[in-house]
């Protein structure tokens, strides 16, 4: 494969698998930020690459790209000038200058392939997006879980904070307009971190929001220690702040001694610290305290006690920018869910029907929590299990994570971009006996 540049290569004890050896010279943060080109993206309709679709598009780009589904945001972008097509055909990124591609793409893929043999530039998606993040003061949000939430809540403060930040995030985002934006007028780029594939050792932000590390993705890592060394290399390359989760053991371990770290939290211990918290049915008040004094109080319109955590490592981010407490306040009262995240898609007096993208042990016990604190008189669980290697993993943290609901109906499992199982039925998961 034709590396962007030898920095970004897969670590050796878990690397991606390459496409040849070959580098090119391309200064690619000049490539995609200062310079216009005709650009293809293979697995366009995927939440993350939509996002960088619609980067490249504002920055003046020819985009096109490939996939083998459509979805609303493939239709938005073509209004936008994107070229979609339906199917993953060589032909159609001939004229391409560059060629990234998403890491649920296989290796196989025609269209990589005949890139590779004809020595076009291939870049991950990561890559590309790392390096539109270098023409500004990035932020990286990251962690296992809530880092959509906090990227768009992160977002949004800036936002209205006048700070007029370009932002990637990886869900659609109502108050935001999109999932994805570029500014020209602001200094700073806010991006979600993936964590999956290794690629988040591709930053150099200037600050990083680290919300908690756990076991996850285990298709990919070996185990517990590679994934921390991936978010420890993140840690080491951020030129400024490590705001941290003090909450979360592994976090903790990974930041503390780091200087410029500053921690949040609801620990006695931390910077800015959460308490009298008070939830109510789909929202939440709390105070925050800045090393021992009392900054004041806000309130979420979202639910769950997780989601105040996630405000509080906003507050601290946006507290060591600059941007007023008063200020961030009103901002958080105004924040709205991402798509799927909590996302009520009925309600009456008999029923209300919740949307969640929860798909780790620790998500499902979080939502489930906020679910019963609504006091509803019975709480009903519907679950697809989300990729076979997840599952097979995880199946005994599965089989604990439901013990808020009432009753439980479980799906087969969603296979995302692994091969199908045909015979691993839900009854097959063992998270259920």
């Amino acid at each position: 494969m034709n590396l962007a540049s030898e920095e970004t290569a897969a670590p050796a004890e878990f690397a991606l698998e390459e496409f040849g050896s070959c580098t090119v010279s391309l200064d690619l943060p000049r490539f995609l930020t200062r310079e216009q080109h005709r650009i293809h993206l293979v697995g366009v309709a995927g939440s993350g690459m939509s996002g960088l679709a619609a980067l490249l598009i504002e920055l003046g780009h020819a985009v096109s790209g490939s996939d083998k589904v459509s979805t609303t945001e493939t239709e938005r972008l073509q209004r936008l000038g994107l070229r979609f097509h339906g199917q993953h055909r060589p032909e159609h990124a001939d004229a391409a200058q560059l060629v990234i591609f998403s890491s649920a793409i296989k290796t196989d893929n025609p269209i990589l392939v005949s890139a590779r043999d004809s020595g076009k530039p291939l870049v991950r998606r990561a890559e590309a997006l790392a390096a539109i993040m270098r023409e500004k003061r990035g932020i990286v949000i990251a962690g296992m879980h809530g880092k959509t939430t906090s990227s768009a809540m992160t977002a949004h403060v800036l936002r209205e904070g006048g700070l007029h930040p370009s932002h990637y995030v990886g869900a659609e985002i109502p108050i935001l307009g999109t999932n994805a934006h570029w500014d020209a007028r602001g200094e700073y780029f806010v991006a979600e971190g993936d964590e999956s594939d290794g690629t988040l050792r591709c930053f150099h932000p200037e600050h990083s929001l680290i919300l908690n590390i756990e076991e996850e993705h285990l298709d990919f890592y070996p185990d517990l220690a590679a994934i921390e060394k991936v978010f420890a290399q993140l840690i080491d390359q951020t030129r400024g702040t490590v705001l941290y989760n003090v909450d979360d053991s592994n976090a903790a371990r990974l930041c503390a001694k780091r200087k410029r770290a500053v921690s949040y939290g609801f620990s006695e211990q931390a910077d800015y610290r959460g308490g009298e918290v008070e939830l109510r049915d789909f929202a939440s008040s709390f105070c925050v305290y800045r090393r021992g004094g009392k900054l004041g109080q806000t309130s979420l319109n979202v639910p769950g006690e997780h989601n105040v955590h996630n405000a509080l490592g906003v507050i601290a981010l946006a507290s060591e920018l600059g941007i007023p407490f008063e200020k961030v306040a009103v901002c958080l009262r105004r924040f709205e869910h991402a798509r799927r995240r909590f996302e009520i898609k009925y309600a009456s007096d008999r029923f209300l029907l919740v949307d969640d993208y929860a798909h780790h042990p620790t998500e499902i016990r979080a939502t489930l929590k906020t679910a019963k604190a609504i006091q509803r008189r019975r709480l009903v669980t519907m679950f697809q299990p989300h990729r076979f290697s997840r599952t097979k993993a995880m199946c005994r943290e599965f089989g604990s994570a439901f013990d808020d609901a009432d009753r439980v109906v479980i799906a087969d499992v969603y296979p995302a971009s692994e091969a199908r199982r045909l015979s691993m039925r839900s009854r097959d998961t063992g998270i259920v006996e």
